[in-house]
């Protein structure tokens, strides 16, 4: 009985490190789930190339000193978010990059990866537009938080943010050691105290995802009188892009940050340095 005992231990054991390791090996599949890309008009599908790869964009360009700059989901397809984000901000040139595997872009999606490719597309725009209002959605607040804490933005909007994507897989998988196995943590907590402009989070009521707690966690890190919330009722983590509530919330982020009209602003067709 002993003998049977310690054998089944063992396994057990056994059993638990191949688990381990399997989490450690895929885990980037746990993360990342790159989506096509379905919006294929050739007027607004563009490309940059960074130091390692070449990356698919969705945008809309206009000659003007005002642009938005959009990092989606870790599911998300960033170009079913053009027309909602023209009609918000008509003024604005519009940007929505496809992380490395999505939307056609080279390569694989890992944190480094997509900070490093959020700093080359920032360079390259910001030499076009003076004043960049940055959002984040879900996984892409982490990679627009650690951005707007290095970069100068006119303004930081965080839909569905979380503290630590670190924290929310131990959450997940207690069972693991997590914090040994985890390679991309996007700890955003530590970039919030470096944000110093005016920070709109937008929350879902029911969000099944990221635990309120979470986000109100992250609140906490920014300086106070930075960072305001607002929770769009009866919203979960994915309802909360149609609800009318949060148009409003993010229309109204932007209050005061408006360009002047001005009918001479025309959809720049040519893309220079940017690419095709």
């Amino acid at each position: 009985m002993p003998r049977i005992l310690t054998n089944l231990a063992l396994l057990l054991l056994l059993a638990y490190l191949l688990l381990c390791l399997a989490l450690f090996l895929y885990q980037r599949s746990l993360i990342y789930f790159p989506q096509a890309r379905s919006n294929q008009n050739p007027e607004t599908t563009h490309s940059i190339k960074t130091a390692d790869a070449k990356l698919m964009l969705t945008a809309k360009k206009l000659n003007t000193d005002y642009a938005v700059l959009y990092f989606g989901g870790n599911a998300e397809d960033v170009s079913t978010r053009l027309a909602d984000l023209t009609a918000l901000f008509p003024q604005h040139a519009i940007y929505l990059p496809h992380y490395r595997g999505f939307g056609g872009s080279d390569g694989k999606p890992t944190e480094a990866a997509l900070h490093a490719d959020a700093l080359a597309l920032y360079q390259e725009i910001s030499q076009r537009h003076r004043h960049i209002i940055l959002i984040g959605r879900s996984l892409g607040t982490g990679v627009a938080i650690r951005l707007a804490s290095v970069q100068k933005v006119a303004r930081l909007i965080l839909i569905t943010p979380y503290d630590s994507l670190q924290e929310l897989a131990v959450q997940q998988y207690p069972f693991v050691p997590v914090r040994w196995l985890l390679q991309d943590k996007f700890e955003s907590w530590r970039y919030a105290a470096q944000i110093n402009v005016p920070t709109s989070v937008i929350l879902a009521q029911y969000d099944e995802v990221i635990p309120a707690a979470s986000s109100q966690q992250l609140l906490a890190r920014f300086t106070p009188g930075i960072a305001n919330s607002k929770i769009i009722t009866g919203s979960n983590h994915n309802s909360i892009l149609d609800s009318q509530e949060f148009l409003d919330a993010l229309r109204s982020a932007n209050s005061g940050l408006e360009p002047p009209k001005n009918p001479a602003q025309n959809t720049i067709h040519s893309m220079a340095s940017m690419g095709t």
